[in-house]
């Protein structure tokens, strides 16, 4: 196709869609050069709706190249999809383009530059990190990839393993509030929605890196078409001995001289890791538009679990891995869409407190598989959608589970549990007003008899095409997870009857999108009722999971993106700066009880984000990244790996992220030194966190 320049200096603004990508230039009649231009800094760092638009290239007289936001990136805030700039519902957008910028190797630390998101990591590159929005807990956030709900119903912490590089994303879509109405009932705070890259952007990507600690990572991604076929396929692994820990360096020093024997004295004490990703895609469209989407994936970790759990076991390991598969499709026309989606997941957890020794080692086997069917219905009034769920949990374990009268092999205990869901949703567009009203109703086998409805409603209004006030109200629930249903141990009693969490929500959002900055200011109520925490009546009794505790969360999200290269070009045409600010208050009731939750009380009260983009000469640039962070709450010190009594508050930190690259052709070099400042932190009371860790690469392109 010809590329057709436009000779006049004219500023072209598109307001009106057909619900199609790219449709706008339908009604130009003319053939526009389309290309991607976002700013090299993570601007997600905010729920700044703009961090994803795409963009037109248009060619003045003067030779100056401009750029003409669209807003025409489809999201799934919602059941239906709709332009992100239109969505009333708080969305945040991690683009491809700033995943490949950013210097991390996993979609944990990828998350930890978002200032709306917490993660407490437990070990860096991926080991396992807990994600949680808005205050809630690790279990109260949905994990989804290309809309698919795989999250965990063992527990929270492994929601991140997930078979998916960081070269297989398209884009990231971080839903805040309550989403039982887009996600299902497991998004009782919020959802992260993964979505892979289903266009050839490149034929062949290979990259290789080493760095600090014996680190070791390579990924390859390969990609061809075939008729009316796009077949990819991606390779990861990653790999290290560990990690510096400074204060656990003296601990095991003071150890040696008072007589006590540790099975490793170094500096990097059971923090070795070793994780493999393989993932399959084949994506297929016919003429008419229909397709259908095929995805297959196995993710397998290998690490040690230094104080993971309790830091009175320092050599706890973990062996984990998980298959996924899910077909997807789309039928149907622009009027009416037939959508139906059929998927697994295996997930298979062996637990040892101490390393290699089968005393104490836990076997874990659970599978989630299920059906979406979601019916789409365009007309003058809007979209329609009706959708239908069934999803089934099962649990085989050592642990976790009833009894079984036969062991399976290492399982000695079983459980399962059905969940039904129907949802109904409208959204309409009137002039500048976009409103969107639904209700999930929803049955789960754990509690038989038991029907909930949780309804939603939204709107935005753009009074111009620059400014948009937006508003959304939600409910939402959850089911408890197998652990907290059943883990039993010398120190934890769990509750076989527990009750299902419920969750309120609303909030209400300013944006402004202008061709130098974008800015945005949310505030919202979260509103938490039946909340499961592990609670003591007295100090010397066994901590149990109950349904006492309530929640009421305040909070504050304000973002704000300047595109330097307007400018300043001697910073680069990519440039930008962007700072993102979240603020939360909790108020905590545990009806009189001792909690002993390290997410009910100790949530993230403060983060700030700071990003910065900019050209240092030619080809060569530089991404840094500040992290400031303050959490709430206290924990029990540990001395020897013996508890002290004391009770330490947990301290603000920050860190200082940096990554070069220099571009040539098709390949990158490039270098990142994460905690440049060497800032001993930690997101779990008494679990080490690294310091210091330089590693660089290099990465070659075949497009």
């Amino acid at each position: 196709m010809k590329q057709k320049l436009f000779l006049k200096n004219k500023a072209y603004r598109f307001k009106r869609f057909t619900r199609k990508a790219y449709s706008v230039f339908n009604s130009m009649h003319k053939v526009v050069s389309i290309g991607v231009i976002t700013g090299c800094v993570l601007t997600f760092a905010g729920s700044t709706t703009t961090s994803a638009q795409t963009s037109t290239v248009v060619m003045s007289d003067s030779g100056k190249i401009t750029e003409k936001e669209l807003d025409e990136i489809m999201v799934t805030a919602s059941r239906i999809e709709i332009p992100v700039a239109q969505t009333p519902k708080p969305v945040t957008i991690i683009s491809r383009q700033q995943i490949e910028q950013a210097p991390v190797r996993s979609i944990g630390e990828l998350l930890s530059y978002v200032a709306n998101v917490d993660i407490l990591q437990r070990g860096g590159r991926g080991v396992q990190a807990d994600v949680s929005i808005r205050g809630g807990s690790f279990d109260q956030t949905a994990i989804l990839i290309n809309g698919i709900n795989f999250s965990n119903p063992q527990t929270g912490h492994y929601s991140l393993d997930l078979p998916i590089n960081l070269s297989d994303i398209e884009r990231i879509e971080i839903v805040q509030g309550p989403s039982a109405l887009i996600y299902g009932a497991s998004a009782f705070s919020g959802g992260i929605n993964i979505i892979t890259k289903k266009k050839i952007y490149e034929k062949v990507f290979a990259s290789i890196e080493s760095g600090m600690y014996n680190l070791k990572e390579i990924e390859i991604r390969g990609v061809t078409q075939t008729g009316i076929a796009t077949h990819s396929l991606s390779v990861g692994h990653k790999a290290s001995d560990g990690f510096t820990d400074r204060t656990q360096t003296g601990k095991y020093r003071v150890s040696i001289l008072n007589g006590y024997v540790d099975t490793l004295l170094n500096y990097t004490h059971n923090t070795d890791y070793d994780i493999y990703n393989i993932l399959w895609q084949s994506n297929l469209e016919w003429p008419n538009r229909s397709k259908i989407d095929i995805l297959l994936g196995y993710n397998n970790k290998k690490y040690g679990a230094n104080s993971f759990y309790t830091p009175a076991w320092p050599d706890q390991y973990e062996h984990t891995s998980s298959y996924n598969g899910a077909v997807k499709g789309q039928f149907g026309t622009s009027t009416l869409k037939l959508i139906p989606v059929i998927y697994w997941n295996r997930h298979l957890d062996q637990f040892d407190l101490i390393k290699d020794i089968p005393w104490e080692r836990n076997y874990h086997r659970g599978d989630t598989y299920g059906g979406n069917l979601v019916l789409q219905y365009t007309s003058k009034l809007g979209v329609t959608g009706l959708g239908g769920e069934w999803r089934k949990e099962d649990m085989l374990s050592s642990k976790l589970g009833k009894k079984m009268d036969k062991p399976d092999g290492h399982y000695t205990a079983y459980d399962d549990r059905i969940n039904t869901s129907l949802t109904l949703e409208h959204t309409m567009r009137f002039e500048q007003w976009l409103f969107s009203a639904g209700v999930l109703m929803n049955h789960n086998t754990f509690k038989s008899g038991d029907y909930g409805f949780y309804p939603s409603l939204s709107a935005s209004y753009r009074p111009i095409d620059a400014f948009k006030i937006a508003s959304s109200w939600s409910k939402s629930t959850r089911m408890p997870t197998f652990t907290e249903l059943y883990y039993n141990t010398a120190t934890h009693q769990a509750n076989e009857n527990l009750l299902p969490e419920k969750s309120e929500s609303a909030d209400i959002s300013f944006g402004y999108t202008h061709s130098l900055i974008d800015a945005k200011l949310t505030g919202f109520l979260l509103r938490g009722r039946n909340l499961i925490d592990w609670i003591r009546l007295n100090p010397a009794d066994k901590p149990q999971s109950s349904n006492i505790t309530e929640v009421n969360t305040q909070g504050v999200d304000a973002s704000v993106r300047l595109r330097l290269y307007s400018i300043l070009n001697a910073l680069g045409d990519k440039s930008s700066l962007s700072v993102a600010y979240t603020r939360l208050f909790q108020e905590f009731d545990a009806g009189g009880t001792i909690s002993e939750s390290a997410n009910a009380i100790n949530y993230l009260r403060d983060k700030l984000i700071i990003g910065f983009n900019h050209k240092i000469t030619g080809n060569f640039s530089a991404n840094w990244y500040f992290r400031l962070q303050k959490r709430m709450g206290d924990y029990e010190k540990y001395e020897n790996y013996v508890g002290t009594g004391i009770r330490e508050s947990y301290p603000a930190f920050s860190t200082l992220d940096l990554r070069l690259d220099y571009h040539w052709e098709d390949w990158n070099l490039h270098l990142s030194a994460n905690n440049l400042y060497d800032t001993h932190y930690f997101d779990w009371g008494n679990v080490p966190t690294p310091g210091f860790w330089l590693s660089g690469g290099i990465s070659y392109t075949i497009r």
